[in-house]
């Protein structure tokens, strides 16, 4: 990759978009941040509507090819980067499940969380994305009991997304703080590179808050 071929993160902190930095830190990759004040609303305005019409973050730009939904931009920044080891090549048998625990993470994680926050009545099982809370949740449990990562001793970009993942969900209480996800989402946020974009994410916050009169 030439230093012309950089990475564009459109970018909040402390929102989603924080994973996908910790990602690109963990890749070494070269990348630029276009930082959207979300406190004053700037997500919602049309410069960035153009970007992404759903006015989330984060989204990338590379080549000229734009990049929305974490699931998507976590298989396409780890794909671009088989030197740092955080993706499964096409031929490694853990490639379809390390592409399926991604996955979950839009199709039934998020659903289910969001159904919960909002206090949603139950969607019957049979029409539901993601059965039960309890059953999707149970089914990352059981994923994780063997440890220390998603495929054993060796982390993955998928460890990279749910460790944060875990990390804000457990501090919403919407997730429960059981020892097994305490545990790994310890190993994931000690690293090097979540410390670093945490305090990062802290001190831009604060400047957004005061920008945004809040």
């Amino acid at each position: 990759m030439t230093t012309t071929d950089r990475i564009t993160l459109y970018y909040s902190p402390q929102s989603r978009a924080t994973g996908a930095r910790v990602l690109l830190e963990e890749l070494g990759a070269p990348y630029d941040l276009h930082v959207l004040n979300m406190k004053a609303g700037e997500q919602r305005q049309s410069a960035y509507l153009a970007i992404n019409p759903l006015g989330k973050v984060p989204a990338i730009e590379h080549r000229g090819a734009l990049v929305t939904e974490r699931v998507a931009i976590t298989i396409y920044l780890a794909d671009l980067f088989p030197q740092a080891g955080l993706t499964p090549g096409l031929n490694d048998p853990r490639r379809g499940p390390y592409l399926r625990w991604i996955a979950y993470y839009g199709s039934s994680f998020e659903p289910a969380l969001i159904d919960k926050f909002m206090k949603r009545e139950p969607t019957p099982i049979s029409q539901s994305p993601y059965a039960d809370y309890d059953t999707m949740l149970g089914a990352l449990e059981s994923a994780l009991a063997k440890g220390p990562y998603l495929f054993g001793e060796q982390i993955t970009a998928a460890d990279i997304l749910w460790g944060g993942a875990f990390s804000w969900t457990m501090m919403f209480g919407l997730v429960p703080r059981k020892d097994i996800f305490v545990r790994y989402t310890e190993r994931i946020t000690s690293r090097p590179a979540f410390q670093r974009i945490s305090a990062a994410d802290d001190e831009m916050a604060a400047l957004h808050a005061t920008a945004a009169g809040v």
